[in-house]
């Protein structure tokens, strides 16, 4: 019996790399400008299905492409993230992540010639620097854990877009101490990256891969409407703060929602 074939890009694979189940596997011109691309025999399975990371590379203009519609998305949605944050914070939240992108906003200029990670650590330095509250250490910590965790890069991979989102993400539980289930950007984020994870472990490409991640935040984001809130300020409200979507929740589901967009077609 011969192979079984998962989806559409393992059978694409199999036939793109292999004249024969049996035959050498050869090297398309395209691959071979990638020589960092490698093709993996997955062991321990039924049948021989081969998997490649995914051809489609983020690039360091498509970082610059994802910091700059953050930046334009967080300003269009800067009245409703601060309404969303008058009902259980201090009615800043997105005044202080449009402060914090206009920042970002300034440095453009200089942030052309930088690389992917010089480029991350740059705005979470400046958020950690320009943005008020409990956001700005939070998403400062987590743009310079993502820009560790793509030391070296020039371009990223799935694989690698992941690890940037998890970093991303333990950034803000190392800074703020917080979990699933308390009411805030953790509740997005978490679910987030577990579907992103679970995506590249599929072998989709890189646009299902952050499109799933925005879409698991935005269930995230609207799953903290219900939920008592036992961090921050909006836990000083008790019981008051049910029935009110979380403001952090909010921006995080917009960063990635960006992320998405800037993938798309890849």
């Amino acid at each position: 019996m011969g192979p079984i074939y998962r989806t559409q890009r393992q059978l694409w694979l199999f036939t793109t790399f292999t004249r024969f189940q049996s035959g050498p596997i050869y090297r398309p011109s395209w691959l071979s400008r990638h020589p960092e691309k490698k093709v993996k025999s997955i062991m321990n399975v039924p049948y021989n299905i081969l998997v490649l990371e995914d051809a489609t590379l983020m690039t360091n203009e498509d970082i610059m492409r994802w910091i700059e519609r953050t930046a334009d998305v967080l300003r269009e949605n800067r009245t409703y993230l601060t309404e969303l944050d008058s009902a259980i914070g201090d009615a800043d939240h997105g005044i202080n992540m449009d402060r914090g992108f206009s920042a970002i906003r300034d440095k453009y200029p200089t942030m052309a010639t930088m690389d992917i990670p010089t480029r991350l650590k740059t705005v979470g330095s400046t958020l950690v620097s320009t943005v008020g509250g409990a956001a700005g250490p939070l998403y400062g910590t987590a743009y310079l854990r993502a820009a560790g965790a793509v030391a070296g890069k020039q371009e990223l991979t799935s694989t690698d877009v992941v690890a940037m989102l998890e970093a991303f993400l333990g950034g803000i539980v190392a800074r703020g101490k917080a979990h699933t289930g308390e009411k805030t950007m953790v509740d997005a984020l978490s679910p987030a990256v577990d579907a992103a994870k679970q995506a590249v472990n599929e072998g989709v490409t890189l646009e299902q891969v952050t499109d799933r991640a925005a879409t698991a935040a935005e269930e995230g984001m609207k799953a903290t409407i219900p939920m008592l809130a036992t961090k921050g300020r909006a836990s000083y409200l008790g019981e008051r703060s049910i029935d009110h979507q979380d403001p952090g929740a909010t921006s995080s589901w917009l960063i990635l929602r960006c992320l998405a967009e800037t993938c798309a077609g890849k």
